[in-house]
């Protein structure tokens, strides 16, 4: 497989929407953020011979989206493709770079994604035929959120199948919140120690014109302390059913980019002294209908297997878990203790941007392993339509 120079990623913190990033268009802000993290690692845009830009959320003007977002880099002559899966937005986009390699049409990629759940379009369709030439419309976001036109349910409902199937009940996933929520404080010990290992200290958000700074965070903006008490308090979402507000992410608005090289010595130019990251396997799954949070399960069995791993094999996992509910299933599937998955955090906390989520879970895999002096690593998480990918990386 290919590599990733350690440290050749960065992400933005996480602001939940409708907060300090929701005024920003996603690709010219991932565009803005990339260039800075390009130029504070002494990197030009002219080694890269691939990008790959993923988006989930649409925006003015995303027919353009890679060719636009290479451009606004400073990289105008540099071609790729946009990628789209929902959720797995960031192993696909990992899996589109190793293709390009495997092809050997690539040696040094970049892989970049922004998205902003914030002020989701409305979106109308012309239908000359209806009635009057009335046509149809619907919510971008909001829509996805609640109906998926296969499995003919909301992405809650996904949850409560899982949950119903291998009886898993809402105090358990209360309990799951909380540890993710303790996991989550460890990396902000010591003025954000972990998370300044791919993060920027202080990020200084633009106007919508990037011509001055109107805000700063310092780290994840809209994170809910875990309050078991408040959680218990907490009616499911869905009457009858287990999963809370409580149980389940939030959106969020965001960006994170990524280098891959196909070759060590590519690596260890860009990262001189680092340790050496290789992508072992990428693997996909889907689950039965209206099953998504299960599908990490079959997924991560085909990148285990293409890897020649067992679970017991594998140092550290982070998932992107949007329902406590996926981390339960996962581990009794596997045998494992869900309370040792997710060191750090994970998406269940810090909130939910979709393209750029899977991106900042594999940077935070790498430095966990890192900080272990090295190991095999388990990206995976789940994505509208039932689907999951799944990511084996060895660092060391």
């Amino acid at each position: 497989m290919s590599y990733i120079p350690y440290g050749g990623y960065w992400s933005t913190p996480f602001a939940r929407w409708q907060g300090s990033l929701a005024h920003l268009h996603s690709i010219e802000f991932a565009a803005h953020v990339t260039k800075a993290a390009l130029a504070e690692r002494g990197i030009a845009p002219e080694v890269f011979d691939f990008a790959a830009y993923g988006l989930t959320v649409i925006q003015p003007n995303c027919f353009y989206a890679t060719p636009w977002f290479t451009a606004l880099i400073g990289a105008e002559g540099l071609a790729g493709p946009t990628v789209t899966q929902a959720c797995a937005t960031g192993p696909r986009l990992l899996a589109t770079a190793l293709g390009e390699m495997a092809a050997g049409r690539s040696e040094v990629a970049l892989i970049a994604s922004g998205d902003r759940t914030s002020n989701g379009a409305h979106v109308y369709y012309p239908a000359p035929g209806g009635p009057g030439g009335t046509g149809t419309a619907e919510d971008w976001v909001l829509g996805s959120f609640n109906f998926d036109p296969w499995a003919k349910g909301a992405m809650v409902t996904t949850a409560e199948n899982v949950a119903a199937r291998d009886g898993i009940g809402t105090e358990e996933q209360h309990e799951v919140v909380t540890q993710r929520f303790a996991q989550y404080q460890a990396a902000l010990a010591q003025d954000r120690a972990f998370q300044r290992r791919y993060m920027p200290a202080r990020l200084e958000v633009p106007d919508a014109k990037f011509r001055r700074t109107v805000a700063v965070l310092e780290g994840d903006e809209g994170v809910h302390p875990a309050d078991p008490a408040k959680m218990a308090a907490l009616k499911p979402v869905v009457p009858g059913g287990t999963v809370t507000f409580a149980g389940q992410t939030h959106p969020a608005d965001g960006a994170a980019g990524m280098i891959v090289v196909k070759t060590p010595e590519r690596a260890r130019e860009i990262a001189p002294g680092g340790p050496l990251v290789q992508v072992l396997a990428v693997a996909q799954a889907r689950e039965d209908k209206g099953y998504m949070p299960a599908a990490p399960i079959a997924a991560t069995r085909a990148a285990l297997a293409q890897a020649g791993l067992e679970i017991a094999e594998v140092d550290a996992i982070k998932s992107h878990n949007p329902f406590a509910v996926n981390d339960i299933a996962f581990a009794r599937a596997f045998g494992i203790d869900w309370w040792e998955m997710n060191n750090f955090g994970s998406s269940l906390v810090w909130g939910h941007p979709q393209g750029p989520t899977g991106l900042r879970g594999m940077m935070e895999l790498i430095e966990e392993l890192e900080m272990r002096g090295g190991g095999t690593g388990l990206f995976q998480g789940c994505a509208a339509g039932d689907s999951a990918m799944a990511v084996l990386i060895r660092v060391g």
